[in-house]
């Protein structure tokens, strides 16, 4: 279930520059310590780590694309919300596109996800035992919105789904979290108690199947451009009733032209693509 506007598809579906073949072709972190260069959408890493294939709770999915790098606290919160959704009496996590060995755009799929402190999660859960790398490729992943794009499917969304949520929600490091529309709306509608952790729940396009962490800069990283702050409300009000009556981001007109997204890195990340 995919709906972007001409600039959303120009960054998630068209950064396919010779830039972005070339960020896509390294198999390999550069040397040196870690640190961010730049900004989610248009930045790189030095140094990445790669979050083991699995571990106590989770499943790393799609290993193929080579996208299971990031900086060493991605991993850390990674491990540490699959311990608690694991406590919690959930299924293991699947977890998705983190970022490439030197970060950097992508070819496909996201136009964010460039320096290490990006993560996917997906709602779905994989059932039984756990099942070889290779077996996860193609994993089976039901949207939460119904195929018309007219609320929650009541059938796949659960309890577990809403619990998981405020779990990511309220550990420590993360930013925001990007999420359907209706999915946003269906946490304001039900959630109960402290509702802080609300705030942190971005509306956006797709979403669906998944949602999108997105960690603070790291101490100790200088060159990481933090994104600006949000409303400190919980973001239940005209905020994401816009997103119904006046979307601020729309489908383009049918045959429309998609420019290419070509972001422009900090001249840092051309050493760290070149490095050995």
């Amino acid at each position: 279930m995919m709906r972007f506007t001409v600039p959303l598809l120009a960054a998630i579906l068209s950064v396919s520059s010779a830039a972005a073949q070339e960020w896509s072709q390294v198999s390999t972190p550069s040397p040196g310590p870690t640190q961010v260069i730049g900004f989610y959408s248009a930045g790189c890493i030095q140094g990445a780590q790669a979050l083991p294939t699995e571990g106590p709770g989770y499943e790393a999915i799609r290993l193929s694309r080579n996208r299971n790098w990031g900086h060493p606290i991605t991993l850390d919160f990674i491990k540490r919300f699959s311990e608690q959704v694991r406590a919690a009496g959930q299924s293991p996590l699947y977890i998705g596109d983190i970022g490439q060995p030197r970060g950097g755009p992508l070819t496909f799929g996201h136009a964010s996800h460039q320096v290490g402190l990006d993560v996917d999660i997906w709602f779905e859960r994989q059932p039984g035992a756990r099942r070889a790398p290779a077996e996860r490729e193609n994993p089976r992943l039901r949207s939460l919105v119904r195929s018309d794009d007219g609320g929650i499917d009541d059938t796949v969304f659960t309890d577990q789904h809403m619990a998981l949520l405020r779990m990511a929600a309220t550990t420590p490091g993360v930013d925001r979290m990007f999420v359907n529309k209706w999915i946003k709306e269906r946490v304001c509608n039900t959630a109960t108690g402290n509702r802080g952790w609300l705030r942190k729940l971005v509306p956006w396009l797709g979403h669906d199947e998944h949602f999108h962490v997105r960690l603070y800069c790291p101490q100790g990283n200088p060159q990481c451009q933090a994104q600006a702050s949000y409303p400190d409300d919980d973001g239940c009000g005209e905020a994401l009733a816009l997103w119904f009556k006046r979307p601020p981001v729309q489908m383009p007109a049918p045959g429309a032209v998609v420019k290419p997204y070509r972001p422009k890195l900090p001249g840092a990340c051309q050493q760290v693509l070149k490095a050995p």
